[in-house]
């Protein structure tokens, strides 16, 4: 079997966001139940609060774990290092009483939760990440 392209299973783009800052959008039409991010494969590393407070990080540094950890319970869920964001870590929450449109996984799969329009921005309740639940 041939290793993919690395445009095959691309459905996003990173750009600016209507709702905070960066945002994630389709490229093309994504169906109901789709891995939105099949190919990010990375491991996420699990810093606990107590060991970043012994740490006492300048406020740029600690504006990464503030930005775009997931937060469960006492850790800190984070790519391996913040140099490696991949298209996922940007994903915003929706604005106040819409709803998203991905869910997350227990293992943090983002998985379209309904068919998203090409141009749509992605949206997910950050809270579903703390809580394990989809």
């Amino acid at each position: 079997m041939n290793d993919p392209y690395p445009h095959e299973q691309v459905f996003v783009r990173l750009g600016p966001s209507a709702i905070h800052g960066i945002g994630v959008f389709a490229l093309r039409n994504i169906a109901a139940g789709t891995n939105v991010f099949p190919n990010d494969q990375r491991p996420i590393r699990w810093v606990s609060a107590s060991e970043l407070a012994l740490l006492a990080l300048p406020p740029f540094e600690r504006v990464f774990y503030e930005d775009f950890a997931i937060r469960r319970g006492d850790a800190f869920g984070c790519p391996e290092n913040f140099n490696l964001l991949t298209a996922g870590w940007y994903v915003n929450e929706p604005k106040p009483g819409e709803p998203a449109n991905l869910l997350a996984t227990p293992d943090f799969q983002l998985i379209a939760s309904r068919d998203i329009a090409d141009g749509e921005e992605l949206t997910i309740v950050y809270a579903s990440f703390s809580s394990g639940e989809t």
